[in-house]
């Protein structure tokens, strides 16, 4: 069984301010770093450290080397990624002095992605291989489509939900990773119960799993349902907390374990994560998860 993810790779300009820019103000930042982020990286980055050998595909610019280096020190296999004329997808992110943020999003590389390119890709793996994705890169559709004639296993973070999702026939995934925002999008519902209820409804043949922020995760397939809870730290960054707890929960699928213990590998990853500033750098390695006790 191999793991491909077919997803984004982003720099994250973070800027340190006392609070937003507002219209017409010029504000001065008093610290600013460039971390290498996009769900996609993060969640290869996070599915390497927990002891998976995952390929990456997709597309970054002409400055984007050390988002090839982050994969590749990071045990990424890069062998899929590609470069080329233009940007690489980035950020621009204001963090305020109560850890508030905001996101200003630019696509670049990651929506060049085209069919070729998929096809390429997609021809070097198999029946039961599994891929994953999220919504931060082009050709969704065309990607689940073909993936799901492969008779691959698609596990789906849809994430941002926008209407490109609109275009993609969500009964050809095999699983869900989601928030209970994106449940929300998804289902019309906002009642934890009722987002797993409606998605059994409209999807029957899918796993769930369903990520509550303090109130943990649940899991959902069929009649089966398993929850979670959380770990409790002190949070310094949340932003690799959700890609951390993706990363790890796939490895537990890959490495047969129980879905309770899976969800708990999971959630003793993603604390340590938010415990830790930066993106893919605050992701744990598996040998930490094991042995950190929290």
């Amino acid at each position: 069984m191999k793991v491909l993810n077919f997803g984004s790779l982003n720099l994250d300009y973070v800027y340190s301010v006392d609070h937003m820019v507002t219209p017409g103000e010029t504000l001065a930042s008093y610290g600013m770093n460039v971390f290498c982020g996009g769900k996609g990286l993060n969640q290869s980055i996070a599915l390497a450290k927990a002891g998976v050998t995952v390929y990456h595909a997709g597309m970054i610019g002409e400055e984007g080397d050390i988002l090839l280096e982050t994969c590749r020190d990071g045990g990424v296999r890069a062998d899929y990624i590609r470069k080329i004329e233009g940007r690489s997808g980035h950020t621009i992110i204001q963090v305020d002095k109560t850890g508030q943020n905001c996101i200003l999003l630019y696509g670049g590389a990651n929506q060049s992605i085209t069919k070729e390119y998929v096809d390429e890709v997609l021809a070097h793996f198999e029946k039961g291989d599994i891929l994953l994705l999220q919504n931060e890169v082009n050709m969704l559709d065309y990607i689940i489509d073909s993936a799901y004639e492969k008779g691959l296993m698609i596990i789906l973070n849809p994430s941002p939900y926008n209407s490109a999702l609109d275009r993609c026939d969500f009964n050809k995934i095999s699983m869900f990773l989601l928030n209970e925002i994106e449940g929300a999008q998804v289902t019309g519902e906002e009642d934890t119960d009722k987002i797993l209820a409606k998605l059994k409804e409209i999807y029957p043949d899918a796993k769930v799993v369903l990520t509550l922020g303090g109130d943990g995760s649940v899991y959902q397939y069929k009649e089966e349902i398993c929850r979670q809870g959380i770990f409790k730290v002190k949070a310094v960054d949340t932003t690799a907390a959700g890609d951390t707890f993706t990363g790890y929960f796939i490895s537990s699928i890959i490495e047969g374990m129980s879905v309770p213990a899976g969800l708990e590998l999971a959630a003793r990853a993603s604390a340590i994560a938010v415990s830790r500033e930066g993106a893919t750098a605050s992701i744990p390695l598996k040998e930490e998860v094991l042995n950190t006790e929290l």
